[in-house]
This record gives structure tokens, C-alpha cells and sequence, in this order.
């Protein structure tokens, strides 16, 4: 939420948004004003007129910020190299409310590689949400599958939404876990 320490910003155009934690996409037109109070991962929650919205990163010059950098592999990267670029890009992925990644929070259940026959690769997800009615869901696996796709030789994700097991806040990590005050 807002705080004397959030950043100010002006919608410099008219940008797609999505409404926290409705999960509802709206514009937001150029000339609002709000302010950061969250900025992780690549995106930005923005306070604006008593409502959150999350600014992706593609519409970072929106609101004056810089884009994601391109994800670089080396040539001729392994399956467990792309394996561990996999995870560090799940890391990047947030709850627009929860500062926490949601490899953190406990809610990637797999990420598997496989290799295709073609030479690229597929990326299989299953996750879950913190609550099966969470309105920000769709938004956290198209986040996803959007932050996967952008891997180099990545040709296909398939994000699975499950909720068996129930997520539950044993399965968060122990930073997590402290940084929440859940113990």
C-alpha cells in the first residue's frame, strides 16, 4: 500500500493494467498520477486513486521505467543450464500485493525441460495459488509463461494450475516464512 516512501509516477500514455487483486484489465489513461509501491520482477504495483494496478514490464515506459533486459544462454546450453535459468526466472515472478517470488511462497509444485525433437525446448510448470479464488491467478500464469517464453530456445510453456496439494504456508520457504512473520 501507499507509503510515505512510495515512488510518485505519471502515466506519460495510455497503458493496459490489471486491477489488484480483481485480476480485471483496465487503461489507464495518460496523465494519471500514482505512486510505486511495489517494483519486482519487472513490474510495477502502482497506487493509484485508492485502487492497486500492475504495470507489466513491456509497458514499463509508461510510467518512465526501463524494460526487462533480454534473457541471454550461452550457445549450445544445457538442459540443466536452461533448467536453472528456468528457476531464476520463477523467481522473478510476484504477487503484485506479496513481495515475496512465488518460487519462495511455495507455489511452483515442478518445472521440468524436456527437449523436443526439433532441438528446442518445453517448459512444464504445475503451480498453484495461495487461495483457489486468488482473482490475480490468471495474471501469475500468464507472468509465467510470458517470463519462460523469453528464454533462448524455449519454444513452448505449458503452465498447469492445480490445487492438489492445497498450498498451505508450510510450503513457503524459511525467508519467506520470517519476512511474512508466519513461522
Amino acid at each position: 500500500m501507499y507509503s510515505r516512501s512510495s515512488e510518485p509516477v505519471r502515466f506519460e500514455r495510455d497503458c493496459d493494467a490489471v486491477l489488484v487483486p480483481q485480476g480485471e484489465a483496465v487503461t489507464m489513461p495518460a496523465g494519471s498520477v500514482g505512486y510505486i509501491t511495489q517494483a519486482l520482477g519487472g513490474s510495477w504495483t502502482v497506487f493509484v486513486e485508492g485502487n492497486l494496478m500492475r504495470i507489466a514490464g513491456k509497458d514499463a515506459d509508461a510510467i518512465g521505467k526501463e524494460p526487462p533486459a533480454p534473457i541471454e544462454l550461452p550457445e549450445g546450453a544445457s538442459d540443466d543450464e536452461v533448467e536453472k535459468l528456468v528457476w531464476a526466472q520463477l523467481r522473478t515472478c510476484f504477487d503484485p500485493e506479496i513481495p515475496i517470488n512465488i518460487v519462495d511462497l511455495g507455489l511452483v509444485y515442478e518445472a521440468a525441460v524436456v527437449r523436443r525433437e526439433d532441438g528446442e525446448r518445453r517448459i512444464d510448470v504445475r503451480m498453484t495459488l495461495t487461495a483457489p479464488a486468488c482473482g490475480m491467478g490468471e495474471i501469475l500464469v500468464e507472468d509465467v509463461r510470458g517470463k519462460l517464453e523469453r528464454i533462448p530456445t524455449v519454444a513452448e510453456v505449458d503452465v498447469e494450475l492445480v490445487f492438489d496439494p492445497p498450498w498451505s504456508r508450510n510450503m513457503m520457504s524459511e525467508v519467506a516464512r520470517l519476512e511474512t512473520g508466519m513461522f
